[in-house]
């Protein structure tokens, strides 16, 4: 190719043309190792072939960077997912960039406008909504997208990363039913996402399975914090003929039954049990320890940072949508109910 022509040839047409991410292309330009062998050879093949011309440079190559995305910051199941990120991250020699987008249209521009100014491998967002807009931008730049615990329907072409969380909840009422409780509260998270949708329709499901009629005034609304786990908690032992169990859908909502249940004069478990989902590190430490579902988090970012990286360098993943298991861990904040 001349040379007219070849001032017009830059990195992101070669990452179309080779069908990989633009810091592949970056790496393989600057000499770095970690790229498949088959995909450093594709690419230098159009490099040549196309007359890239390559920029002589003394300045060191930037470090690899993967974008972190979560809709909010402020809870700690995020920091857990950072953990794993960062693990992996540090391990590749990657860094990370953490983003908080708020559900804010200006807040997901501002974020797109900075992505684009540096080198990233991938993006991966966490209990997101990925706007089409934002899709097509994203494949447009030919940057790997990974989605952790996804809001809705997840673009075709992103991997997804999840738990198992129909059958984490399902186990954990079963465990209830098996002590004897036949009145379990259940406290649900968001209904747009699809984790909470799973962990109801497993209460559901176990109850169905033991012959238990399933009482809709059990069923309270949450948003997985600790304030609505107190506005249920207190809703639900209100009641004339309240639960003698509650399920919270996530651990920080079951501490929020704690308070509600200490304001009433009672005692969990001896007044009533009560169960969360994820299983934070700081669960173990209350009073009494709560009994809670394991929700693999650091493991879920560490594979979602494997995934992202892996895309980056061209490979095929075998498996785009992947869930890990759950499991009840048994604390003291369960029993067997008292006689009424």
């Amino acid at each position: 190719m001349g040379t007219d022509n070849s001032r017009n040839v830059t990195i992101a047409m070669i990452a179309r043309l080779a069908g990989v991410s633009v810091p592949t292309v970056s790496r393989v330009i600057n000499g770095r190792s970690d790229v498949a062998p088959q995909t450093r050879e594709r690419v230098e093949e159009l490099l040549t072939r196309h007359g890239y011309r390559r920029r002589s440079s003394s300045r060191r190559p930037s470090a690899a960077l993967i974008d972190l995305v979560f809709n909010d910051l402020d809870s700690p199941w995020a920091v857990e997912i950072i953990r794993g990120v960062e693990d992996v991250a540090h391990s590749s020699g990657a860094g990370t960039v953490v983003s908080a987008i708020h559900r804010r249209t200006s807040s997901a521009k501002q974020w797109l406008d900075n992505m684009r100014t540096r080198s990233t491998e991938g993006v991966i967002f966490v209990t997101s909504m990925v706007a089409p807009p934002l899709q097509a931008e994203l494949r447009r730049l030919n940057v790997p997208v990974v989605i952790v615990d996804p809001a809705g329907v997840a673009p075709q072409e992103a991997p997804t990363i999840g738990a198992t969380n129909w059958a984490g909840s399902l186990g954990a009422n079963q465990y209830l039913l098996g002590l004897g409780h036949r009145r379990i509260g259940f406290i649900a998270g968001p209904p747009q996402l699809m984790c909470s949708r799973a962990r109801m329709d497993g209460y559901r499901a176990a109850l169905d399975a033991a012959g238990v009629a399933v009482d809709d005034a059990l069923i309270r609304p949450g948003n997985f914090y600790h304030e609505s786990g107190y506005a249920a908690g207190t809703q639900l032992l209100a009641l004339p003929d309240p639960p003698t169990a509650i399920f919270a859908s996530s651990d920080q909502m079951a501490l929020g039954v704690y308070e509600a249940v200490r304001k009433r004069g009672l005692r969990v478990p001896d007044d009533i049990s009560v169960v969360g989902f994820d299983d934070l590190p700081e669960v173990r430490w209350c009073s009494p320890p709560l009994t809670t579902v394991r929700q693999p988090l650091a493991e879920m970012g560490m594979l979602a940072a494997r995934t992202v990286l892996r895309l980056a360098q061209g490979e095929k993943i075998e498996s785009p949508r992947l869930e890990l298991a759950t499991e009840l861990v048994v604390r003291d904040s369960t029993t067997p109910p008292r006689p009424r």
